[in-house]
Order: C-alpha cells, then structure tokens, then sequence
C-alpha cells in the first residue's frame, strides 16, 4: 500500500522535474497550481523577482459552494481576472506534478475561455 507522504513525495519530485524545464519571467509568468484535497490554490510568479503577482483559491469570498470541480472551474475565472486586471495575458502553466486530468485540467479550461493564453 502507498502511503500519503509517499505519493506527495512522488508529487514533488514530478514538480522538480517540471521546474527544471519551465520558468516564470516578467513578459511570461508562471501560473502554479496546488491542489488539496478539500481546496484547490493558483498563483501567477514571476520567478526572476521572485514575487507572486496573483493568486485565488476556493478560499476565497467570490467562490461559493458547488463540487470541487465546479470550484476549480471558478478558481481559474478568477484568476484569469486577475491577471486581466494586471495586464497580464500570457502565462506558462504549471501543473505542479499532478496530472492534467479533473481539476487541474478544468482550472486550466476556465482560465483559457477567461482571457489566459499558455
């Protein structure tokens, strides 16, 4: 049986591997993804800066109830928005070592129809 520690372990060490590779800049964010098992996190970084220029979760005040996919779907409008709001247009998606599939891959569908291209 695979415990916890060991399958975020894996997690993690898949994130390494992505990062290795993607980059956030100025011109070209990164938009990071965190998912738990209760909420779903999204970030744009600029990793020269090493700053965060926006972030939304379904923590927040404008996403209210629904299933975890419809929440993941509101997490990426919202980021999508602010993002618009920063003039920022164009982002690098980071799955963050999981698999683009459910609520990642529909944080990412919603962000795209709301204005974000990567």
């Amino acid at each position: 049986m695979i415990t916890k520690t060991a399958r975020n372990k894996t997690r993690q060490s898949r994130h390494k591997r992505v990062r290795n590779k993607i980059s956030g800049t100025a011109e070209c964010p990164r938009l990071n993804v965190f998912r738990s098992n209760k909420n779903i996190y999204a970030q744009i970084i600029d990793d020269v800066a090493g700053v965060t220029l926006a972030s939304a979760s379904a923590l927040d005040k404008e996403i209210s109830g629904g299933n975890k996919v419809e929440q993941a779907q509101a997490v990426g409008k919202l980021i999508a928005e602010r993002a618009a709001a920063k003039g920022i247009k164009v982002v690098v998606f980071d799955r963050g070592g999981y698999l683009y599939h459910g609520r990642v891959a529909a944080l990412a569908t919603a962000a795209r129809e709301n204005g974000l291209e990567f």
